[in-house]
């Protein structure tokens, strides 16, 4: 195979960062002019001509210019990105956005996506961090009337989940928030299966409240189907890949359709906190992702509660400035993530100004 020497690799970067802005074949003598460069179109022809045999460029006329390939891209992601950072002023604008919403985990996901949307104008999405297993948090009975009252439980999460309870003898707010105070001292801090090993010592009306907890910590943490929320449908469709109406409709079928978030999930399920994968044109696992590129990352804090979070574009994406939006978002992610389950620790400096 021909050797990529580093006038080659320039080519490369250059044909693609041209072809990422305006998508047109570039030309030698195009491509000569437009960058300056003093070296003659033949020279250039035949540099094209040797990463076209190498895989990395394509024609898609006999007369016209070449077009990276996706193995092109591949290369120029892994070697010759460069930098991928945002400018500070976006930080700066993205951080003041996360300030002024200091929401539940569920809705810091939600503004991740829409973040991301506006920040790349491409589509995003976004999980809400799960724990691997959650853990109690916190309790409140609510003396509602006679023998009933509201079971309300609030988990490390950051989910809060309302139970009507059924008790056998009418108890009135002071008795129900002794009762809650002992069961905040009893289960603070458990997982579902360590509240279940402890009911048999409990006393009739506790092993009760006791097994409701379980059943409802073991729906949060074995759910059926897990939300993902998806901002900027309108921001893909308006590029030129996905301009005819098979295209757009296929490609609003790959946003709004289910099986995004097992690809998603999957791909990122080997990435560590805080790393950042990209997948183009479906990498040959993904059918349906064979015209369009992911950016993905990990965000949250190992070991107790991590999301998903990235952005989905053509395969003619601008890398860089994605790459920087997607990480930064996690990084902030992470640190709001941190912040809830470490409330005593010491802050998020990437949140603590703006």
């Amino acid at each position: 195979m021909t050797d990529m020497t580093p006038r080659r690799r320039a080519v490369l970067g250059l044909v693609i960062r041209s072809y990422i802005e305006t998508p047109q074949p570039i030309g030698s003598k195009a491509f000569v002019a437009g960058y300056g460069l003093d070296v003659s179109p033949a020279t250039i022809r035949n540099e094209m001509a040797a990463l076209e045999e190498m895989g990395y460029l394509t024609h898609p006329h006999t007369s016209a210019g070449r077009v990276p390939t996706e193995h092109g891209y591949r290369f120029f992601v892994e070697h010759l990105l460069g930098e991928t950072e945002l400018p500070l002023s976006e930080k700066r604008m993205i951080r003041h956005q996360f300030h002024q919403a200091r929401l539940e985990l569920e809705e810091w996901a939600r503004l991740a996506a829409a973040v991301l949307a506006h920040t790349t104008r491409k589509a995003a999405l976004a999980t809400p961090p799960r724990p691997s297993e959650n853990e109690f948090r916190h309790l409140e009975l609510l003396s509602l009337r006679d023998c009933m009252a509201l079971l309300v439980l609030v988990l490390q999460g950051g989910s809060v989940k309302e139970r009507m309870l059924s008790i056998e003898e009418a108890l009135d707010q002071e008795a129900l928030s002794r009762l809650s105070n002992e069961l905040n001292d009893q289960f603070s801090g458990r997982a579902s299966h360590e509240i279940s090993a402890q009911l048999p010592w409990l006393s009739p009306l506790t092993q009760q409240i006791g097994e409701i907890l379980v059943q409802i910590m073991a729906t949060v943490d074995y759910p059926t189907s897990d939300p993902i929320y998806r901002e900027g449908l309108a921001h893909i469709l308006t590029e030129p890949e996905f301009a005819e109406g098979k295209q757009m409709r296929r490609m609003v079928q790959v946003l709004e359709g289910p099986s995004l978030a097992d690809v998603i999930l999957a791909a990122a399920q080997p990435l560590e906190v805080g790393g950042v994968q990209v997948l183009i044109g479906g990498e040959g696992r993904w059918e349906e992702l064979t015209e369009v590129s992911l950016v993905l990352s990990r965000y949250g804090l190992k070991g107790s509660a991590t999301g998903v979070l990235g952005v989905v574009g053509p395969i003619r994406m601008p890398y860089d400035r994605t790459i920087g939006a997607v990480r930064y978002v996690s990084q902030l992610m992470t640190a709001l993530v941190s912040d809830w389950y470490n409330p005593g620790g010491e802050g998020s400096p990437l949140l603590g100004d703006t």
